[in-house]
């Protein structure tokens, strides 16, 4: 996400931002036949949607599928609301729940390098990761901001979303910043220390300085934007911002763009 979010901005994090929260679905394919599934997970944004509102058309503006899509998913019986079998043309309201029943499915497990300038997900016509990804019926678990680049995990497994975001910090992110200025000696232990910022108390996190401009940083949560924050709060401009690990999972020799699968040991260790 960039500094200059774009209208209604969904915020997908671990770490409770507002009092809206709501379980998050997607769309994946199965041996050509278009599903949906339900994200065992309550991921939290601040919600941009008028309620009440057709199912088809808040299905439509999550992303997940066409208005006409939806109909046919209705028809066929594979969405719950509330536990009940969803009508045509009904309305959904803010504190409804919506279920989407599933189908076996071969699961799919990518490291991928966002390149800068694209946004991880994106409201009209803007092109984002999600976009690029939707037709296959794969997603990103979590994201990154337009201007920073690196490591994302893409998948169509969405058990592992709560691992990975977890708010308890099971999965170290690490990043890889350059800064305008030079770097002074005691910011790696402003870091451990933790901050007090504009976005909260921010966990310790660790650090380790490269040279005078670049520093490496290992974060235990994922608040927006924290990286950028915890920097500019100190007086510093990042020139440039590259996610290079998820836990176990590094970027290895990914370019921007390219994508790997993940290794049966990589698959294990986020399914712990």
């Amino acid at each position: 996400m960039s500094n200059s979010s774009p209208r209604n901005p969904l915020i997908f994090t671990g770490i409770k931002l507002s009092r809206y929260e709501y379980y998050y679905i997607i769309l994946i394919h199965c041996q050509g036949i278009k599903i949906i599934r339900l994200i065992i997970i309550k991921v939290l944004v601040y919600d941009y949607m008028e309620y009440p509102i057709r199912i088809n058309k808040y299905l439509r503006d999550k992303g997940l599928a066409s208005r006409r899509e939806s109909d046919l998913l209705i028809r066929d019986k594979k969405i719950l609301v509330n536990g009940k079998v969803a009508q045509l043309g009904m309305l959904i309201n803010k504190e409804d729940r919506v279920d989407i029943k599933e189908s076996n499915k071969k699961l799919i497990y990518l490291a991928y390098y966002k390149p800068r300038g694209l946004a991880t997900q994106s409201i009209g016509d803007e092109p984002s990761v999600i976009k690029n990804w939707e037709s296959k019926r794969i997603f990103p678990i979590g994201r990154l901001d337009k201007e920073s680049e690196g490591l994302l995990i893409l998948t169509n497994d969405g058990r592992i979303t709560s691992k990975i975001l977890n708010i308890k910090g099971i999965f170290e992110k690490e990043y890889l910043v350059e800064v305008r200025e030079k770097l002074a000696n005691n910011i790696v232990e402003i870091f451990k220390k933790g901050m007090s910022t504009e976005i909260g108390n921010l966990l310790p996190a660790q650090a380790k300085i490269l040279n005078t401009r670049q520093i490496k940083i290992i974060l235990h949560e994922g608040k927006k934007h924290q990286i950028r924050i915890m920097l500019g709060e100190l007086g510093y401009t990042i020139l440039s911002l590259k996610r290079i690990r998820i836990g176990g999972i590094n970027i290895g020799k990914l370019k921007p763009g390219e994508t790997r699968n993940l290794t049966k040991a990589e698959v294990d260790s986020i399914k712990i």
